[in-house]
């Protein structure tokens, strides 16, 4: 193995994180360390780097811009908004074209604001970490950043906030998170916080037992501790209660529940996930929802893009809800024409990608089981007014 490109490092007080798959790697930048620092923990890839984040404190993350399960500009946007206290330096595996090729991402007192350059290149091999979630379809660039992260989260128990309009698929990604994770086996529990009235909320959540109130004729378990081991998706956390919200914060804290009717509290195992399609944030700053229960609830937040940002994936998605629908009449899909296309390309898509599923439904009756789907079989329509598009004079 060749010799490091000599670099220059700050006094080190505190710990060192150097995380790689390339294990020649991480022993040059221990060798220009030269036991200059202490502790030095080494990470095999994204993930593993992240974990160590989360138990240490650590002044300086050595960090191969070639990982083998993360895209390191999306793990060092990560580690500004989480440990703003550590310092990243970009590794470079492949040989590098000059010594300022290297970036440095320098926050605290002493920068190390350098590059390491090991010679000759390393080839490092990649697991594709961007590929489509199950049940997703899409490959813009907005959707592989969120199929990158879920991949990233999944394995952990970290709460985790999705946002964004209604419907981009938000429950598709607590689905993902819960099956690619160590908690597939057990259930994944969904509840709409706008579908349960008030009233009912506390004993649908935490359980309750015989005759706790009137009409409780026999005990229920509640949707929490049917979670149990699993995983909990709270849909439009937003329409929360602010009294429900106080008893919510007080579960994520002590992971405990105490059933209606009964003193004894019960530990809970569950990794709870939360979805809202409106702006969580400003709502706690106007004092609408609990500023404490959002900061534990946004822990981790994903924020899904609306269809209009992510055009790419507009005529993919048409095409796999037409051959969905063919599947299921057993004949064979329809196409669609370029004048169609245009089309589905200039609607705004208010609705997302359930609105573009709808569209599609419509089109796939009115194309009569042709093998082209055309301009004037698109039906669009938007709360305010029905718009009939160029529909065939015989319907």
């Amino acid at each position: 193995m060749s010799a490091m490109t000599s670099m220059s490092l700050p006094a080190l007080s505190g710990g060192v994180l150097i995380a790689s798959a390339n294990r020649a790697l991480r022993q040059q930048v221990l060798d220009q360390l030269n036991g200059r620092c202490r502790p030095v923990q080494q990470a095999l890839g994204g993930a593993d780097a992240l974990a160590q984040l989360e138990k240490g404190d650590w002044q300086v993350l050595f960090l191969d811009r070639r990982l083998p399960d993360l895209d390191a500009e999306e793990l060092i946007a990560i580690i500004e908004r989480r440990f703003p206290g550590t310092e990243v330096i970009l590794l470079d595996s492949d040989r590098a074209q000059s010594a300022d090729e290297g970036k440095s991402f320098a926050r605290g007192r002493n920068p190390a604001a350098h590059a390491l350059h090991p010679q000759p290149p390393h080839q490092l091999t990649h697991a594709v970490a961007d590929d489509p979630l199950p049940g997703m379809i899409g490959t813009s660039a907005a959707m592989r950043r969120v199929y990158r992260l879920v991949r990233l989260l999944a394995p952990r128990t970290t709460t985790v906030l999705i946002a964004g309009p209604t419907g981009t698929g938000k429950e598709l990604v607590a689905r993902a998170l819960h099956a690619l994770s160590p908690r597939a086996a057990k259930p994944l529990v969904v509840v709409n916080c706008a579908a349960i009235p008030e009233a009912l909320l506390e004993s649908e959540l935490f359980g309750y037992t015989r005759g706790a109130f009137t009409g409780a004729v026999q005990s229920q378990l509640g949707r929490i501790p049917a979670a149990h081991g699993g995983t909990l998706l709270l849909d439009e956390v937003s329409e929360l209660p602010l009294g429900m919200q106080a008893k919510l914060l007080r579960f994520l804290e002590q992971k405990e529940i105490q059933r209606l009717g009964t003193a004894e509290p019960t530990r809970v195992d569950v990794r709870v996930l939360a979805a809202s399609n409106v702006d969580l944030a400003s709502r706690a700053g106007r004092g609408e929802f609990r500023q404490d229960l959002y900061y534990r609830l946004a822990a981790f937040p994903i924020e899904l893009p609306p269809l209009a940002e992510r055009r790419d994936d507009i005529v993919p998605l048409a095409e796999h809800f037409l051959a969905s629908m063919a599947r299921a009449m057993a004949v064979p899909p329809a196409k669609l024409s370029p004048d169609a296309i245009r089309m589905l390309l200039s609607h705004p898509w208010r609705g997302n990608v359930r609105e573009l599923q709808h569209v599609m439904e419509r089109a796939f009756i009115l194309a009569e089981n042709n093998d082209m789907v055309e301009a004037e079989h698109l039906y669009f329509s938007d709360p305010h007014r029905l718009v009939r598009i160029n529909l065939p004079r015989e319907l």
